[in-house]
């Protein structure tokens, strides 16, 4: 699976709080995704999803 934060992220840090494998802070100070939902981390990628406040980030097969 891979994950994508779009355009819109207000920096508020839920996603990397809730999946640090999956998700961090790049240099402008707003989330990405740097590497790819392993299946051990597949839960806690849909969680940091489904609790973005501003519904930024994709998730695909």
């Amino acid at each position: 699976m891979t994950a994508k934060v779009n355009d819109g992220c207000i920096s508020c840090g839920a996603c990397v709080a809730a999946c640090p494998e999956v998700f961090r802070f790049n240099d402008d100070g707003v989330a990405e995704a740097y590497k790819e939902v392993a299946p051990e981390c597949e839960s806690t990628a849909m969680e940091a999803r489904d609790d973005c406040p501003v519904s930024v980030i994709d998730i695909s097969e």
